[in-house]
């Protein structure tokens, strides 16, 4: 890494600690007229692991705003944190970002799902602790839509990485993304769009089927699913008729079944920026829980696939996408196709992945929106990510189905190269989370 002065560069993804240590962001003259125009002084880095500050945040100093203290946030949380960025997690949950060493601020509010209710508390906080042009991480997709459309509001106060509504409206509802993939012919399982339960007629494949909500918070959070496999019509017609009342009407989807588990599911992880990838990262779901609609990764492999990267990058110019993305894939053992199966606008749970295979995807931003320059990096194929709060009993669960050996399952977890929570260096947050697990599953119900 070099750090050239009236402007800072960063070759690679992830710097070495003795870099970290002599980092120091440039003054205003050395930065471009928009990033000067938000700063409210000049970045500079203290000392890499600085605990958290109890006192009053200096007005001077530029960090970020993580919404979202769970794994994925605290993924964000260490990775800014080891370069002394002051950090400030905002979050409705007792989430474990609050315990880590690199968390300088935690605030608890009422309620994240509300867009309004959201936004006002984002703001509210903003003033109060006057964090002015700090970065915005959002970690939800519902927070990802509320920043996209008051993005204009939020840049009054904060640095906004999300892009405007026109952009994520393709991530947010999955009817706007199959569209435009067919659009793009970017293979995607076939789906239809019945509005009442007599267009199910009209549905030309066997079960097994799938009902999915066209934009999933609502549903996931009062189903604890991301989408319910059917094995018969009647079952079609009963679980069509449920999740309306969830969704509402003309917002559930039913989709073909691709065979196979989690194994065969892909993702294409990158910054993105003016059209191309600065960063990428394309992994493999070795685990999943649940084992079928996986709500969530547990175990992940880099690896290397060029035509996923052919194939985001084509959706990806097609909404002059800007930030941090994840698409999925299912490849289709029927035909070989790498099927599309979803977009977050966003970080992704295993993101802290990147950081071993070489790409420090939230630190990359973060220089980006401060005016830095960052040399494209791609990831090192074969470095494997594991969350083992949900792998062991993923894990045991396929071993009892005889999916699974025992030998093969225990080898993997020694195989892996990054825990998803657990750090000797910041250890706080492992323990918390094995305290929180009864609190978690009352809340979230998993």
């Amino acid at each position: 890494m070099r750090i050239a002065r009236g402007g800072s560069h960063l070759e690679h993804g992830v710097p070495t600690a003795g870099q970290r240590r002599r980092l120091r962001w440039p003054s205003r003259p050395g930065l471009p007229v928009d990033a000067a125009a938000h700063m409210q002084g000049t970045f500079h880095a203290v000392r890499p692991g600085k605990g958290r500050r109890s006192g009053p945040l200096q007005p001077d100093v530029v960090g970020a705003v993580v919404v979202g203290g769970d794994y994925q946030g605290l993924g964000i949380v260490r990775s800014l944190g080891r370069y002394g960025v002051p950090i400030c997690i905002i979050d409705d949950e007792y989430s474990i970002g609050r315990f880590s060493r690199f968390t300088t601020r935690w605030v608890r509010v009422s309620n994240l799902r509300d867009e309004q209710a959201t936004v006002a508390s984002v703001l509210a906080i903003g003033r109060r602790l006057a964090l002015n042009g700090w970065v915005l991480y959002p970690t939800r997709e519902e927070t990802v839509a509320a920043f996209s459309r008051h993005r204009g509001e939020l840049l009054e106060q904060f640095r906004v990485p999300t892009p405007g509504f026109d952009s994520v409206r393709w991530a947010w509802d999955k009817r706007n993304t199959y569209q435009l993939a067919n659009k793009l012919d970017i293979p995607a399982p076939k789906t239809w769009y019945p509005r009442r339960p007599e267009d199910l007629d009209v549905i030309d494949a066997d079960p097994p089927l799938a009902i999915k909500p066209a934009i999933k918070e609502d549903f996931f959070y009062a189903s604890r699913a991301k989408a319910w496999r059917v094995d018969t019509r009647t079952e079609l017609i009963e679980r069509f008729k449920q999740a309306v009342t969830i969704a509402g009407d003309g917002e559930v989807m039913v989709q073909e079944v691709i065979p196979g588990d989690g194994s065969r599911q892909y993702a294409y992880c990158a910054f993105f920026k003016n059209g191309s990838a600065v960063a990428s990262m394309v992994a493999r779901r070795r685990r999943q829980h649940p084992p079928e609609f996986g709500r969530a990764s547990t175990y992940v492999e880099t690896t290397e696939l060029p035509l996923l990267e052919t194939l985001s990058e084509r959706f990806l110019r097609a909404i002059d996408y800007y930030g941090l993305v994840e698409i999925e894939y299912k490849q289709d053992p029927r035909d070989g196709q790498y099927k599309l199966l979803d977009v977050n606008a966003r970080t992704w749970g295993y993101h802290t992945l990147g950081q071993r295979a070489g790409i420090d995807f939230p630190y990359l931003l973060f220089t980006d929106q401060l005016g830095g320059r960052v040399a494209p990096c791609r990831a090192e194929p074969g470095i494997r990510w594991i969350r083992l709060l949900t792998d062991l009993p993923t894990g045991f669960g396929e071993i009892r189905r005889g999916r699974l050996k025992l030998r093969s399952y225990l080898r993997s977890v020694l195989r892996s190269n990054i825990e998803s929570v657990f750090s000797w260096e910041d250890p706080l947050p492992g323990l918390a989370e094995v305290a929180l697990v009864p609190y978690l599953y009352l809340k979230r119900g998993s």
